[in-house]
């Protein structure tokens, strides 16, 4: 009986809406991220073939996410695209060029990799010359989105006001889970798109979950695409994320719309999660076993070998290439194991920038020659005309402006109006709405947004109305902080926010007038600023400004208010660098510590002691003078350090601490503080007066530890 032998099967005609694609390209980074998480999962979990050694600290799987973000990665191809990824996006760091060793260098906390040990392997970054760079992934949920948004603002500006070209077509991607639609991170980032017309692709990989919440709770009716449909200047695209040709369409045509300047786009794909949320959970404790079961009846992976063979890529050839990539993973394992663990000695490097003049230049901000170019003069212009503080930091910031086009300054208000301490009014009108403009109403906003810019090479001054409306921007902030160290110097973000805080003119309440400069020295990475003068605002502004660190600089809301603190304009060209204290007063037998506004009121106090008193105003507490003071009271004996912020944990209680360490045995009394009590700040200026330390109560002090 003659054989049978089966037709060929004919190779699959693509589709008008199949873009052209590398798909051997994306199908092997698919698979080598399924086999890394096979392989770090296996070695925690343990099993009859491979012993239980926890490979990984904390190990997050992007099982189920694989095959949209390989097709992702392989359409970010301009080399200023910028990328905010988050814990599971290991997919498209492979796709874009991260290696398999470093990949596991990274989870293994070796050298190398993202942070050399510093942040847990899934949070990641990538400083890529030649393709997308993916910015410093976060390990809390959804504050990826603003600084994309920052980098796609900072798009628009080198291309249309620095004339740089090079940016024409790039587009900024911000990736999240599902979860993460219900942050303030995300809908900040929304509005800024879509009222800028930002190029701006919003990616949401829906896999119905955020740990153990499922999607109807984080989101009404459980699908953001749907609820945006009505979005002006948003084009909203959704899909299956684990059907590869839909995949590709949806991200093929979002991806386009954004690269042509036609504004922001959103796609959403539906996946599964074909794992445990982290190392450490447990899926079966909320979800069903008929849950699970029918997430991995929609494995991505198994779909897209249909999709592939034989049409695309042959039997043969799929076969060899699980067969190359399983011989990759494992020889990356290998190699990462060989790279040494991270050396101790070095754990506090970074966390601020490192000043010798041969180290390696973090991406952000501007660089070493540029920073160097633009001079500076430590020289006091003593023919300076008066200024009041207000004037003096506008004029400060117009000279900045005016010397450096990689300046930006924005904030609520900011623009039109020029503050609502008019301390930027003009501004707009001399240098532009591209350069001096208003934000939405969103602190996260505001401070993502830098962190993106700055990423950039910009230098954005960004402004908090008062110093408690900075609360909803903590994420942000503690984020850029950290992001050198955490790095291990591959990214910074050297910002300035000024943020005006403190009493008022005879007035107080909880909401304008917080000082709680200390929660800034908590922070790491930052540095501080708290002039007391129009002087040493002007030259420690221009220093931020030309700082590779990032610097909050504070504005007292009493100098702002009043003249008090007015001095000579010391020069357009001054800088005063940060750490350097000001011996206002010299005096014999002791010493006052402070800064900010109650200097002026300490020098009132201090005036009746005919030289007995040293009165040394810090100017900057991150960092501060310890050498300075410590002379001093070395000399006099004795101490006595007043602020604004409250007793409890306040700045003094750290300057007191290092004085009872290394000056101990040169004092002649105890070291005394003087703060308000640990209470909120009153609105009726009885209560501010009962609370906050006067010149009679400053007085007093002074005399009593004299006399001590």
């Amino acid at each position: 009986m003659a054989t049978r032998t089966r037709p060929k099967k004919r190779a699959r005609p693509k589709s008008d809406a199949e873009p052209l694609l590398r798909w051997r390209e994306i199908a092997r980074n698919a698979l080598v991220s399924r086999a890394i998480d096979d392989t770090e999962e296996a070695t925690n979990r343990g099993r009859a073939s491979v012993p239980r050694e926890h490979l990984v600290l904390y190990q997050f799987s992007a099982r189920g996410h694989e095959v949209a973000q390989a097709i992702l990665a392989s359409l970010l191809t301009h080399e200023h695209d910028g990328v905010g990824a988050y814990y599971r996006n290991r997919p498209l760091l492979l796709g874009l060029g991260v290696t398999i060793e470093d990949g596991f260098a990274t989870s293994l906390g070796r050298s190398g990799g993202y942070s050399g040990g510093r942040d847990i392997g899934v949070v990641g970054n990538f400083p890529n010359p030649s393709g997308a760079s993916v910015l410093p992934m976060g390990g809390d949920v959804g504050s990826q989105y603003t600084p994309a948004a920052g980098w796609a603002q900072s798009i628009l500006y080198h291309r249309n006001v620095l004339k740089d070209r090079a940016w024409e077509g790039a587009i900024a991607v911000a990736l999240g889970g599902d979860g993460s639609v219900a942050t303030n991170g995300f809908w900040s980032a929304l509005t800024m798109a879509t009222t800028l017309r930002l190029p701006m692709l919003f990616y949401i990989e829906d896999n119905g979950l955020g740990i153990s919440v499922p999607g109807h709770l984080q989101t009404p009716g459980g699908d953001i695409s749907r609820n945006l449909a009505s979005f002006g200047n948003l084009f909203v695209r959704d899909g299956d994320g684990t059907d590869p040709a839909r995949s590709a369409a949806i991200l093929h045509e979002c991806v386009a719309h954004v690269r042509a300047g036609n504004g922001p786009a959103i796609a959403r794909l539906t996946v599964p999660r074909l794992s445990n949320h982290s190392g450490p959970d447990n899926q079966k404790g909320y979800r069903s076993d008929a849950e699970i079961a029918a997430d991995y009846k929609r494995d991505p992976l198994p779909k897209l070998r249909a999709f592939l063979v034989p049409g695309r890529i042959s039997p043969g050839e799929w076969k060899k290439l699980e067969a190359e990539v399983g011989r990759d993973v494992a020889a990356g394992l290998v190699a990462a194991r060989a790279r040494p663990t991270p050396d101790p000695a070095t754990a506090g490097r970074y966390v601020y920038a490192d000043a010798s003049p041969d180290s390696v230049e973090a991406v952000g901000g501007m660089s070493r020659a540029e920073r160097n170019a633009l001079g500076g003069s430590s020289e006091v212009n003593e023919q300076g005309s008066p200024l009041r503080f207000a004037e003096a930091v506008r004029r400060t910031l117009a000279r900045e402006l005016e010397v450096n086009p990689k300046v930006l300054v924005f904030g609520e208000d900011v623009g039109h109006k020029g503050g609502v301490h008019l301390v930027t009014e003009g501004l707009q009108r001399k240098f532009g709405a591209d350069r001096v403009f208003d934000t939405s109403l969103s602190e996260e906003g505001i401070i993502g947004r830098s962190v993106g810019m700055a990423l950039t090479g910009l230098v954005p001054v960004a402004e908090i109305q008062f110093r408690k409306y900075a609360d909803p921007a903590t994420e942000q902030l503690n984020n850029c902080g950290t992001m050198r160290w955490r790095t291990n110097n591959r990214f910074a973000a050297p910002i300035v926010v000024r943020m005006p805080g403190g009493f008022g003119k005879d007035v107080g309440d909880p909401w304008h007038s917080l000082s709680d400069e200390v929660r800034f020295v908590h922070a790491y990475g930052w540095q501080v600023a708290m002039p007391s003068n129009s002087s040493d605002a002007v030259g420690l502004l221009r220093a931020a400004m030309r700082s590779a660190n990032p610097t909050i600089f504070f504005e007292h809301r009493s100098l702002l208010m009043t003249g008090e603190g007015s001095a000579r304009y010391p020069g357009d060209d001054y800088v005063l660098p940060f750490g350097r204290a000001n011996v206002i007063m010299s005096g014999t037998d002791m010493t006052v510590v402070t800064w900010g506004a109650m200097v002026h009121r300490c020098r009132a106090a201090a005036a009746g002691f005919d030289g007995r008193v040293e009165l040394i105003d810090l100017r900057t507490v991150a960092p501060w003078d310890r050498d300075c003071v410590l002379e001093s009271v070395a000399r006099t004996g004795r101490c006595l350090i007043v602020h604004e912020d409250s007793m409890t944990a306040g700045f003094g209680a750290e300057i007191a601490a290092t004085l009872a360490k290394e000056a101990f045995w040169r004092l002649d009394a105890p070291v005394e503080r003087l703060a308000p009590k640990d209470i909120p700040i009153a609105y009726h200026e009885d209560l501010l007066a009962a609370i906050m330390p006067d010149v009679a109560e400053i007085a007093a002090r002074i005399e009593a530890v004299l006399a001590a």
